[in-house]
């Protein structure tokens, strides 16, 4: 059977899923083409929302090659489960490697998953535009393949940044489908990445609007966006947490 061990991993997510009792909605998987190149474009705020994302390739009968963090790869279980399902390693200095390796996967008809916010944001909000990165709407722009946004919300109350995490029983999560998003006649790179962010932004607004746990007490939890009074950090202090997480990483790194 192709793609064995994709499929298997598939298997243990739906184990995960009923054994934490999660509410998962999935809304508009239809929009994701059956057939030919896909390049899905994620809000990120979590260490396990590729899961998601990919249950809506999955009920398309497809799955989705995401582009991850090198280091992920390096790890010996993660590893081999990431090389298995034919992920594509991302290493931040040597990014046409990635590019490359992604490039061919939607020559060959492949999902590619690309987070365009590059790293969890922990706003759990989409980030500035300025802070999102092109590859997808390059991707898109050398092959014709249509961009498909994806938002979800939920997921990070099971497993982010910050040493946050849950086992609760019956958390909401949610997943939205957008309409393909197709390059316009003379449109650069610049231009599709701000109608990309643009969409992804009003999607998980909409999530976050329909979110059927909200908190009774938005002030105290540390998971409701800031924007909502929520405890998580705004805009400004998510980014500079990025940036010090960053420099962290960096250091072990050289070190």
């Amino acid at each position: 059977m192709p793609d064995l061990t994709y499929r298997l991993v598939i298997r243990a997510c739906h184990v995960l899923f009923r054994a934490l009792g999660l509410r998962i909605d999935v809304r508009g998987a239809y929009r994701l083409p059956q057939t030919g190149p896909v390049v899905v474009a994620a809000n990120h705020s979590s260490f396990i929302d590729f899961m998601f994302v990919g249950l809506v390739a999955t009920a398309r009968g497809r799955l989705v090659r995401f582009m991850a963090k090198k280091s992920v790869f390096d790890a010996p279980v993660s590893g081999q489960l990431l090389r298995g399902m034919h992920h594509i390693p991302v290493d931040r200095a040597h990014g046409e490697t990635a590019a490359r390796a992604a490039y061919r996967a939607l020559l060959a008809g492949e999902v590619v998953g690309i987070y365009p916010e590059a790293t969890i944001g922990r706003a759990f909000v989409v980030k500035d535009r300025v802070d999102v990165k092109r590859g997808a709407a390059y991707l898109a722009l050398r092959t014709g393949a249509p961009i498909v946004p994806v938002a979800h919300w939920g997921v990070h109350r099971i497993f982010t940044v910050g040493g946050r995490w849950s086992l609760r029983r019956g958390t909401a999560v949610q997943v939205l489908v957008g309409d393909p998003i197709t390059p316009m006649p003379g449109e650069d790179a610049e231009a599709l990445t701000t109608r990309v962010h643009d969409v992804l932004v009003g999607m998980v607004e909409r999530l976050v609007d329909a979110y059927p746990q909200k908190p009774a007490q938005p002030h105290t939890a540390w998971w409701w966006p800031a924007t909502r009074g929520g405890a998580a950090p705004a805009a400004d202090e998510a980014r500079h947490l990025d940036e010090e997480a960053r420099l962290k990483a960096d250091a072990g790194r050289r070190g």
